[in-house]
């Protein structure tokens, strides 16, 4: 996988010129419109992680790649992308409205942890198709945004900081899926919390995670300080799944992922993803797909 695009390499792409302030230490923002379709340019952005944060309104016809999953936006939608996650937007029409910010992690410093919600996490929900009513409300939004960043206004990027935390609900509030809690409650609960945290920050496998490191039960055990017995046991009594079949299931996904977006060979593939053998990966592959990896690929691009 391509190492993930930066604040740097998106303006460089964009416009091919940088801001004067985006090695601000203290954070950067930046609003945009999208810009409207032009005969022969490209409509969809590369599969990659990016290592900012984007809130985005669009309208038109389009499809967004999220991990292994494929997301038709029919009209409008209100899109979370975060620097965990690759995606890929894709426009399916010559309809292209719509606005967006971006803004890196220091930019939030003191001011909260944004990978504590929904629409910023791996398992989370991130683009919600709107109403006509709800995109006038969400337009409503980034519109006292752009007029905050072009004001002089001391705090201005304090009342930014809260219009992004207003947009952050309107998405919260429409996740289809069950929250999950923030704050553990018990001892059990707080171990499935981190063996979960542990699991996903090996992912995406890119330039900065080229490998999986932890890919049995008794390897997270000694992570996390707890006799294997005891962590397959929590992790059972919480998520009725065992530890094997959680590992299994997000390795799994990871797979589908890099045969549907990444150049690597199944080969490169089977030994990131922490297989020995090629014969491994693709015997673990069939079992859960009833396919192999190489006709899983093809089956994609026919």
């Amino acid at each position: 996988m391509e190492k993930p695009e930066s604040l740097l390499d998106f303006y460089k792409r964009k416009f091919n010129w940088l801001p004067e302030n985006i090695r601000n230490e203290v954070g950067y923002f930046n609003l945009f419109h999208h810009e409207p379709y032009v005969e022969g340019k490209p409509t969809a952005i590369p599969y990659r992680r990016r290592d900012f944060y984007k809130i985005n309104l669009v309208k038109g016809n389009s499809q967004v790649h999220f991990a292994d999953q494929v997301i038709e936006v029919k009209k409008q939608a209100l899109a979370f992308s975060n620097p965990l996650i690759p995606y890929k937007w894709e426009h399916l029409d010559k309809l292209r409205e719509g606005v967006y910010c971006i803004f890196n992690h220091q930019f939030f410093n003191q001011f909260g942890y944004l990978n504590q919600y929904e629409v910023f996490q791996p398992n989370g929900q991130h683009v919600f198709e709107l109403t006509d009513q709800e995109a006038e409300h969400v337009k409503l939004i980034f519109g006292k945004i752009e007029q905050e960043v072009k004001t002089d206004y001391k705090y201005k990027y304090d009342v930014i900081r809260n219009l992004v935390f207003e947009l952050i609900h309107v998405g919260l509030k429409m996740q289809a899926s069950v929250t999950r809690q923030h704050q553990p409650q018990n001892a059990a609960q707080r171990i499935t919390f981190l063996f979960l945290e542990l699991l996903e920050r090996q992912f995406p496998i890119d330039d900065q995670h080229p490998a999986v490191q932890l890919r049995t039960a008794s390897d997270f055990a000694n992570q996390l300080n707890v006799h294997v017995n005891h962590l397959n046991r929590t992790i059972k009594d919480t998520t009725d799944k065992t530890t094997t079949q959680l590992i299994a299931e997000r390795v799994l996904q990871e797979a589908k992922i890099l045969l549907r977006h990444s150049r690597w060979n199944v080969s490169e593939i089977a030994y990131a993803l922490g297989f020995t053998e090629v014969t491994h990966f693709t015997n673990f592959f069939k079992k859960h797909m009833e396919t192999s990896p190489l006709k899983y690929r093809k089956a994609l691009l026919a």
